[in-house]
């Protein structure tokens, strides 16, 4: 394959997001918001040191370009990059709670659901077309959730809400195309620190003993937040947004091996033939598109 290097980037990147309840779970004695705000600090530490250091012309090129704007853009850009920074936000604490405070298998199942679920808002928020196979996976997928919910509503309902908030995110940013897609991210980890101080000097957050506790939010805000980001974005320079897009499904999978084997778990027979058809709807939305990656691959 001729951007094999770009595949592969994009492969390890959501390889690593499955892993991340590794690094959550050692520190689920510390409050979600609080594991949020020291993640928020050290991404923020790490992204603009990146930035200035390798990215200060394309950043200041975006400044300029934002300036440059008449007032209708400005004001369409900001709301958008305000609204993904909020969005983004809620989803990064929701997850933390439900990895740390209800189980694994929700937090993989809602990003198991989350491309069905955007790729049906789209339809209707952005006026994106569906084939045929699509709205029958996503009638698939329906059934699976409602079969998730016979086994346990409570946990189907964060899945849900963790999986809509990243939903509602990815929709919000296919219109923000006035920033570089990295510049984007950070301004969003700024605008996402700014609204979450209030909550801090309100209520104070706490300060770990453990060293090893900051050496998880290192690797969490490394490993888990920022390289897997960026991976994604290169990965897109030599990749088709639909062929890496496959790929997203690699992240729940490993998940919810995880907390099968790692976590043990418990899971019974409604949530297993919830799993698969899922799975079967995931297999039928992008059958198209493996068809062509196959095709492609022939020739």
């Amino acid at each position: 394959m001729q951007n094999l290097k770009y595949y592969m980037i994009a492969l390890l990147a959501f390889m690593l997001w499955g892993f991340f309840s590794l690094a959550l779970k050692p520190i689920s004695y510390v409050p979600a918001f609080d594991i949020l705000f020291y993640r928020l600090v050290c991404s923020f530490v790490i992204i603009v040191l990146f930035t200035l250091l390798f990215r200060r012309k394309i950043f200041m090129g975006d400044i300029n370009h934002f300036k440059n704007l008449d007032k209708a853009d400005k004001r369409k850009a900001l709301s958008l990059t305000l609204t993904g920074g909020l969005l983004l936000g809620l989803n990064w604490f929701l997850f933390i709670y439900v990895v740390n405070q209800v189980n694994v298998q929700s937090a993989s199942f809602a990003y198991l659901i989350c491309p069905i679920i955007t790729t049906f808002l789209a339809h209707f928020i952005l006026k994106e077309k569906l084939l045929k196979m699509q709205w029958l996976s996503i009638g698939i997928s329906l059934i699976g959730c409602i079969i998730c919910f016979l086994s346990n509503a409570n946990n189907l309902l964060f899945s849900i809400v963790v999986a809509l908030t990243y939903s509602f995110y990815l929709i919000s940013q296919r219109r923000n195309n006035y920033f570089d897609k990295f510049n984007n991210l950070v301004f969003q980890i700024i605008i996402i620190l700014i609204c979450s101080l209030p909550y801090y000097f309100i209520n104070g957050f706490s300060v770990p003993a453990a060293p090893s506790f900051y050496g998880y939010i290192l690797i969490i805000a490394v490993l888990f937040t920022l390289l897997p980001l960026y991976m994604n974005l290169y990965a897109l320079k030599g990749a088709p947004a639909s062929n890496v897009g496959i790929m997203l499904y690699i992240n729940p999978l490993i998940a919810f091996t995880l907390a099968i084997f790692y976590y043990k778990e418990h899971i019974n027979t409604l949530q297993i033939v919830s799993y698969f058809l899922i799975l079967l709807s995931v297999f039928i939305f992008n059958y198209h598109i493996l068809t062509n990656l196959t095709k492609k691959r022939i020739k």
